[in-house]
């Protein structure tokens, strides 16, 4: 069991690093290419054209009259309908798995628990917490609005996700600046702050947890209530009071799972349909 879940930790691990490293280097050739130097295999790929965001922003004026929102490449439209299959089948895998923002906020968390060990993540009352989680739908929607009204990628200027890519740059602002910065120093104290309070990308994606085939299942059966998944949860979700978690803060990281942190074989799941017992009946939502 435990060679099985070094190897899910590594699984994910790769992946991260792989896409964290895409990014930058695709960021890092868009400079290089003023210079007249360009990295191999992605001389003409730019941050825009890899980031599927801009197919949602971009969506109401393509369907009302076939154009794009300014800077967006086409790519971003296919990306996001990628996304959609992923988000209907899985949930937010792009942000537990693949964005790098998250990724960077995840890494400094780790700084955090060695220094705040239990304490890390329990600062923000849990009152306040739970107000604050719904913050980022006010983001997607001002910036979805913002974005049509305008025709322009008007989240640019405050996203840390740019900065973090473009902080070398003169596109960047100052306030994409002071949240990059706010983002990275609160993560030292609280696990992925801006994935749990700002992000409106993944606010959108946050959704599809109510509707996905295959959702976080737990076996009542056979769980023995150690709260192993609730502790290994980046989102604070209560997994252990859930058979199917809906929890719409959910990023599909599956770090609450058997093969990662649940020691009972087969309790904690990626899932679909019902396990044998059904004696709880709550989602966590």
């Amino acid at each position: 069991m435990a060679a099985v879940k070094k190897r899910w930790w590594w699984v994910r691990s790769a992946i991260q690093v792989f896409f964290f490293v895409l990014v930058a280097l695709t960021a890092l050739n868009e400079t290089l290419n003023n210079y007249g130097i360009n990295i191999p295999f992605i001389q003409k790929a730019s941050l825009h054209a890899l980031c599927p965001f801009g197919g949602v922003v971009s969506f109401y004026q393509f369907i009302s009259n076939g154009t794009l929102v300014k800077k967006v490449h086409e790519s971003s439209m296919v990306l996001f309908g990628i996304t959609l299959v992923l988000l209907v089948l899985v949930g937010p895998v792009i942000c537990g798995w693949i964005c790098p923002l998250g990724s960077i906020q995840e890494w400094i968390g780790k700084i955090g628990k060695k220094i705040f060990k239990k304490r890390y993540n329990t600062f923000v009352p849990s009152k306040l917490d739970k107000v604050l989680r719904y913050l980022r739908y006010v983001v997607l929607i001002w910036v979805t609005y913002m974005t049509i009204v305008s025709g322009k990628l008007i989240f640019q200027d405050y996203d840390p996700y740019f900065t973090l890519f473009n902080f070398w740059t003169s596109e960047v602002s100052l306030a994409g600046i002071i949240i990059l910065t706010l983002t990275l120093v609160l993560s030292l104290f609280v696990e992925r702050p801006f994935c749990k309070y700002a992000c409106p990308f993944g606010a959108f994606q946050g959704l599809y947890n109510l509707i996905r085939i295959f959702p976080i299942k737990r076996n009542v059966a056979t769980c023995i209530n150690c709260k192993a998944c609730d502790r290994a949860c980046p989102m604070n979700i209560e997994v252990s009071k859930a058979q199917s978690v809906r929890d719409h803060q959910c990023i599909s990281c599956l770090e609450c799972t058997s093969e990662v942190a649940c020691p009972v074989t087969n309790t904690v799941l990626l899932a679909q349909g019902k396990f044998s017992d059904t004696r709880a009946k709550g989602d966590v939502s």
